[in-house]
């Protein structure tokens, strides 16, 4: 009896099945981001922490959560080709969750930072980090809810931030500070929190945090104006929109207690039509009206309460410590 011959051995390459859509997209976004996401590390009152930072420039800056770098002036950044160097932090804004740093050494090449304001719920996005220098922490999902507003409270401390990105992505422990990428690979929020089980927030990057950015690498800081509202997008009411012409406003979720909205009589429940004059739809729309030259000066702000509209006047205060 001749023996049958022996099967020639097959390569892992010659058996793997061609990738569905979804997976080459995850994996195109992984292979572009993976490598411009560094792993960070910073000390300060004799402690460690940790996160992740996006690569935004070609000399070096880099992008993260103000909480990730905390009180630290700069620490370790380490990127997932073995690379390490120092860095320094440029400037903190707490009440967008920004921070940028500055590596001293060579970065690998910037991502392209997108737009989230093109965002549609149910989008794909997917989350890089480098926790821990474990390079290549990545997640998928959807874009799940959009103009979310993140209350967090240390202590005394108040802090807001507006217009946040709430997908299903899962973010492990070390991912604040990474990217938040769409189908084509640009960035369009950076990972800041998880919102519970299998929900994970971002701040977008649109034209407001473009407007942080810059004033960061500029100044070190942005100068805010403080009104003290948490407010989220919702609908107005049917027989209302064709009256006022606008679909969408904010309803006030919380007042910071002795903040100046609170002064201005606003409550939990009101819907804020318009500030200033001009229709609010989403967070970003008076986020948009919170910067150096709002302070002090009078805003209108008019909202519906129990079925009547009411104007208060609500005069911002500059963003101080206690409410960063």
């Amino acid at each position: 009896m001749i023996p049958e011959p022996i099967p020639e051995p097959r390569d892992a390459e010659s058996e793997a099945q061609p990738l569905d859509a979804y997976s080459q997209a995850v994996s195109a976004v992984a292979r572009e981001l993976t490598p411009r996401v560094a792993s960070l590390r910073v000390r300060q009152r004799g402690r460690e922490g940790s996160g992740s930072a996006v690569t935004f420039t070609a000399d070096g800056f880099l992008l993260t959560n103000a909480h990730v770098v905390g009180g630290a002036r700069g620490g370790q950044a380490a990127f997932a080709d073995g690379t390490t160097t120092s860095f320094n932090v440029v400037g903190t804004d707490p009440l967008s969750d920004l921070a940028v740093v500055r590596a001293d050494g060579d970065t690998p090449g910037p991502v392209t930072l997108g737009d989230s304001d093109g965002l549609v719920v149910g989008q794909l996005v997917v989350a890089v980090g480098n926790p821990l220098g474990l390079a290549g922490s990545v997640t998928a999902g959807v874009v799940s809810a959009l103009g979310r507003s993140l209350p967090t409270r240390s202590g005394n401390a108040v802090r807001v931030i507006e217009d946040v990105i709430q997908t299903d992505a899962a973010l492990n422990p070390g991912n604040s500070g990474g990217a938040l990428a769409d189908s084509r690979g640009h960035v369009v929020g950076i990972n800041t929190a998880v919102a519970g089980i299998g929900l994970g927030l971002a701040v977008p990057i649109n034209s407001t945090s473009r407007r942080i950015i810059g004033a960061l690498m500029r100044d070190g800081r942005v100068r805010r104006a403080f009104l003290g509202l948490v407010a989220n997008p919702v609908p107005v009411p049917a027989a209302l929109r064709e009256r006022l012409g606008q679909r969408d406003a904010l309803r006030v979720a919380d007042v910071v207690p002795a903040s100046p909205a609170a002064r201005a009589g606003l409550r939990r429940g009101d819907l804020v039509l318009t500030a200033g004059g001009v229709p609010v739809s989403q967070a970003q729309s008076l986020q948009r009206l919170m910067f150096a030259e709002a302070i002090g000066r009078p805003l209108q702000i008019t909202v519906l309460r129990n079925g009547a509209m009411v104007d208060v006047i609500a005069e911002p205060t500059e963003l101080d410590a206690e409410h960063a």
